[in-house]
């Protein structure tokens, strides 16, 4: 008999997977300054997961904080518009500091949310995206560290920072995977909002030319 209807839904709020109820998401320095330093990818693969994450954070209404570092100080510029352009009506959190976790503004940010799950990426790796992460695991938050979405200074520093991460109790994540476990079931009547997500995510990296002749990328569901 085919299959048409999609599987009861478990409690979104208690679900230890992620769901659009139980998590926040944090956007941690994506400033021209720090993409110009990233030695372990290109801003552009970057940008795919970035982007990929801001549009999944609106299309599922997810509480999301955005956070930028030295920029009242006039050293760094703000969030990229890339990504801004995705999060309509968002407020920019600056700090002085590298560990976001100890900016009072960004704790308070993060506690309003009412989530303990965390989804996150940040620029670098190592110091912005680590730091916080290392400081709200022993708060007793779940970090999930979304891999394709982040970059060192190179290669073997962002490594080093996804195995602390882990060791810590981190859970990484990848940005598509995020969007499958948030959307769970093509037969849902919301799951429309991860079909436009996902041929995004394909359609544009088709345009930065990376893995070209694999046949996902064509479009999905």
């Amino acid at each position: 008999m085919p299959k048409t209807r999609p599987e009861p839904i478990r409690d979104p709020e208690i679900d230890h997977l992620l769901t659009p109820q139980n998590c926040a998401i944090v956007l941690i320095d994506f400033q021209p300054g720090q993409y110009a330093t990233v030695g372990s990818t290109t801003a552009e693969e970057i940008d795919l997961g970035a982007i990929t994450l801001a549009k999944l954070a609106h299309a599922y209404a997810i509480p999301t904080v955005v956070t930028t570092v030295a920029v009242d100080m006039g050293v760094n510029e703000p969030t990229n518009p890339a990504l801004l352009d995705e999060l309509p009506g968002i407020t920019q959190i600056d700090r002085t500091g590298v560990n976001a976790w100890e900016d009072a503004d960004f704790r308070a940010a993060i506690e309003a949310t009412g989530r303990r799950k965390i989804i996150m990426a940040g620029l670098w790796t190592e110091v912005c995206l680590a730091f916080p992460t290392l400081d709200m695991l022993r708060e007793g938050y779940e970090v999930y560290p979304v891999v394709d979405a982040v970059g060192g200074v190179s290669v073997g520093t962002h490594d080093v920072a996804i195995t602390r991460m882990v060791q810590a109790g981190a859970q990484p994540i990848t940005s598509l995977a995020l969007g499958c476990e948030l959307m769970r079931n093509w037969a849902r009547s919301d799951s429309d909002l991860y079909r436009v997500i996902i041929n995004d995510y394909f359609r544009r990296k088709r345009v930065i030319g990376t893995n070209s002749e694999n046949p996902l990328h064509r479009a999905v569901g």
